[in-house]
């Protein structure tokens, strides 16, 4: 190998042939194996190689280089999507769409939406409320309604007897039939015996309640001397009490204390009592089975205990 000279004086190295630098090679890989066998026995000297001038197999040809995984448009796309979120108030550059988005910036002034993280709804507890006992129904209002149909028949009664003891008195004519009863109707001596007798039997009614027939029968003895009491007392409104003395009030009481319609209310008063009081007792015993049944199916729904009942 020859130096030679540029036209500048400078010495330029001329290429050398492909023969010395396949032996170049040859030397290298004898020096590295002779490096190998020292290393591997100190004591023992590795044997020289010779340099060989035989031509050696051609060195194996350099791998191409890999093209750069990122060298493209598709990888550059890649890359910016893969790439973090940016910040706030930065702009996202995207090459696909040509397109810039700007995030919005939030400021302090500006309320942040709250992120609501709905949690299981726990069970709610069930209120059972107990039964109320049943009340006991009476019969006092139903003794109320039968004693006005009761005291509508001691009017219809007292009445006729009215009629009746004025035609045995002959005070009674044919033709002034229509005046008398006109003056009957509107006497005290007619209409205060009606309502005592409705006071008392409803009084009696409420006493009683859901009793048995054989109190009424008892006990009707009290509404006939109060029906009497209300004959007397017609007498004492009829003559204006409040215009005559003590004296002649009682007077008047002596005259009338046993007279026929005195009599008459105290046994119209007595009967109907009795009868209409049946009726009552019957009323008041249907109720009687009614309360038993209802405290029955009470007694049954506490021993059953409370039951959800899905509709």
């Amino acid at each position: 190998m020859s130096d030679s000279k540029s036209t500048y004086g400078e010495p330029v190295e001329e290429p050398t042939p492909e023969g010395d630098v396949v032996g170049r090679a040859h030397e290298g890989l004898a020096e590295a194996e002779a490096v190998r066998a020292e290393s591997a026995d100190p004591g023992v000297a590795a044997p020289a190689v010779p340099p060989s001038d035989a031509p050696a197999e051609p060195a194996a040809a350099a791998a191409p280089a890999e093209p750069d995984p990122w060298d493209s448009a598709e990888a550059a796309s890649l890359q910016y999507d893969r790439a973090p979120a940016p910040a706030a108030d930065t702009a996202v550059y995207d090459s696909s769409a040509e397109t810039v988005a700007v995030a919005p910036a939030v400021t302090p002034s500006e309320p942040v939406a709250e992120t609501v993280v709905a949690s299981p709804v726990a069970p709610q507890p069930i209120f059972v409320q107990a039964p109320e006992a049943p009340r006991p129904r009476g019969n006092r209002a139903a003794a109320g309604a039968i004693g006005l149909v009761a005291a509508l028949g001691f009017a219809v009664l007292y009445f006729g007897v009215w009629l009746a003891l004025a035609g045995i008195a002959g005070e009674l004519n044919v033709d002034d039939i229509a005046g008398h009863a006109l003056a009957a109707l509107s006497s005290w001596v007619l209409w205060v015996p009606v309502i005592v007798f409705f006071l008392s039997f409803w009084l009696l009614g409420a006493i009683i309640n859901r009793g048995r027939w054989g109190s009424w029968v008892i006990f009707g003895l009290l509404v006939g001397f109060a029906s009497w009491g209300g004959y007397l007392l017609g007498q004492l409104f009829q003559e204006q009490f409040w215009n005559i003395t003590a004296s002649q009030g009682a007077e008047l009481m002596e005259q009338h204390i046993l007279a026929p319609l005195a009599i008459a209310a105290f046994i119209i008063g007595r009967e109907l009592t009795i009868w209409f009081g049946a009726w009552a007792a019957s009323r008041g015993k249907r109720v009687t089975e009614l309360n038993v049944e209802a405290q029955r199916e009470y007694e049954r729904t506490l021993e059953a205990g409370p039951q959800l009942v899905r509709q």
